[in-house]
C-alpha cells in the first residue's frame, strides 16, 4: 500500500528559526541569521522538510534586502512566488514566476527588488550554507 499525500498548511506553519530547527551541520551562519532577522526582517518557513525526498522553504524578504555570496552543499530550484531580484555575477534577474536551477557548489548571491521577495527554494536534502 501507498502513503498517502503530505499536505501542508501554510498557516499551520510556524516561521523557522535556522539556529535552532535545523542539526548543527546545517545551520546557516549566525551572522547571516542575525542580520536577516534585524532591521530587515527577512523569515523563512520550512515547510517540506524531506517528505517524499524533498525539502521546500518559503522565504519573504524586504525590499533591497541583500543576500551575500554564499554557496550550499546541494542543488537547488527557486522559485519567484512575488516580488524580483537581482543576481551578482551576471546570472541575470527573477521576477514573479520566473526560476533558477543553482547547482551545488555555486557561489551566488542577490539583491531584492523595490517589492522585496516572495519566494521557494526546493532541494533533495537539507543544505548547508557556506559564506564566502
Amino acid at each position: 500500500m501507498s502513503k498517502p499525500p503530505s499536505i501542508f498548511t501554510w498557516d499551520a506553519l510556524d516561521w523557522d528559526d535556522p539556529l535552532s530547527s535545523l542539526p548543527a551541520d546545517k545551520q546557516p551562519p549566525k551572522e547571516l541569521v542575525e542580520k536577516a532577522r534585524g532591521k530587515k526582517g527577512a523569515k523563512r518557513k520550512r515547510i517540506v522538510r524531506g517528505e517524499g525526498g524533498f525539502f521546500m522553504n518559503r522565504s519573504m524578504m524586504a525590499p533591497g534586502f541583500r543576500v551575500p555570496m554564499h554557496q550550499h552543499d546541494h542543488d537547488e530550484l527557486i522559485v519567484v512566488v512575488s516580488g524580483s531580484c537581482e543576481f551578482d555575477d551576471d546570472f541575470g534577474s527573477l521576477d514573479v514566476g520566473d526560476s533558477i536551477v543553482i547547482h551545488a557548489n555555486t557561489r551566488y548571491g542577490f539583491t531584492c527588488g523595490p517589492e522585496g521577495m516572495d519566494f521557494l527554494t526546493i532541494r533533495m536534502g537539507e543544505a548547508k550554507v557556506t559564506l564566502d
